[in-house]
């Protein structure tokens, strides 16, 4: 394969989500309120948790980053794509696409290692309780949390590496509402056979990997506290539940896009819709749902600033 980039396409095309006049502006009205409610629910449970000196367990400060971290993914593609909803012409430049790419896989891959380090806080706080203050200091917090940062940023800038050697000289039109890297590859005018093989490598596997350790870790906590006889049982099974359907709602979709060749299947863009759009607005919610110290702590706050 001829790795020189010759790239003289300059613009590409979105198709969008669907060519229903309908379709779109039932998806425009509810992205629009997931927006408008979740997404300030979002910003509130960072507030909270960097204002009361309660919430300073690293539980907490996890859970504050794993809500900016889905802030600002759901940044990445649902502003643009509400603006495609009311344009004739749907065009991304080639910088633009790129710089889409490397964002989504950057936050998306430090989400995702983010949840791997709340599993460890968890083993770790369950199972080895009496060495949790001195494993999970607040020094070796910041470790973890810049770890989880650069990770990202070499899983997203390796993706962005191998886009960039391609040559792109002809069709530009994207079969999605996005960009992303089964439907860039497949504009190439070279082979990508091995390309294709490198990404799904460093996503697909990766994901995989990651989801299977998880499911494993959290398996191994819930029968560590389903053996105990603690008093914080109901809490700790309640933490580690939600931590599962966050690991689904993540995890799922990711494999489903990027563990196969890239093939355009029906239900590639509603997966990558709910990949990118919906649940990264609500994992941070569904974590506060379940959490009684930080609802409690919510109330709180809002009860003293209307007071105010």
């Amino acid at each position: 394969m001829d790795t020189e980039n010759v790239t003289v396409v300059d613009e590409f095309i979105l198709l969008g989500l669907t060519q229903s006049r309908n379709i779109q502006h039932l998806v425009f009205v509810v992205i629009l309120i997931f927006y408008l409610i979740i997404l300030p629910g979002n910003f509130l449970i960072i507030f909270t948790i960097r204002s009361d000196p309660g919430l300073s367990a690293p539980l907490y400060f996890f859970l504050g980053n794993l809500a900016f971290l889905d802030a600002s993914y759901s940044f990445i593609v649902a502003p643009r794509m509400l603006v495609d909803f009311l344009s004739e012409k749907k065009v991304i430049s080639y910088r633009g696409c790129i710089t889409q790419l490397f964002f989504l896989h950057f936050l998306g891959g430090g989400e995702g290692l983010l949840l791997v380090v709340m599993a460890f806080d968890r083993y770790i706080a369950i199972c080895r309780p009496l060495h949790y203050s001195t494993v999970m200091s607040p020094r070796a917090c910041y470790v973890l949390l810049l770890s989880l940062w650069f990770g990202g940023f070499l899983h997203s800038i390796i993706q962005v590496a191998l886009i960039l050697r391609l040559p792109f000289c002809g069709p530009n039109q994207l079969d999605n509402f996005f960009c992303d890297v089964p439907q860039v590859i497949k504009l190439a005018c070279t082979d990508t056979f091995v390309v294709e093989l490198l990404m799904v490598f460093n996503s697909g596997l990766l994901t995989f990997l990651c989801f299977l350790g998880l499911l494993t870790s959290y398996a191994v906590i819930i029968c560590h506290v389903h053996g105990s006889a603690s008093e914080g049982k109901n809490k700790a099974l309640s933490t580690c539940t939600t931590h599962v359907i966050i690991i689904f709602l993540m995890f799922g979709p990711a494999i489903f896009i990027y563990t196969r060749p890239f093939r355009a299947l029906p239900a590639d863009k509603v997966v990558s819709f709910f990949h990118t759009v919906i649940f990264p607005l609500m994992n941070p919610v569904i974590y506060t749902l379940r959490n009684q110290e930080v609802k409690s702590s919510m109330r709180r706050l809002l009860s003293r600033h209307i007071c105010e």
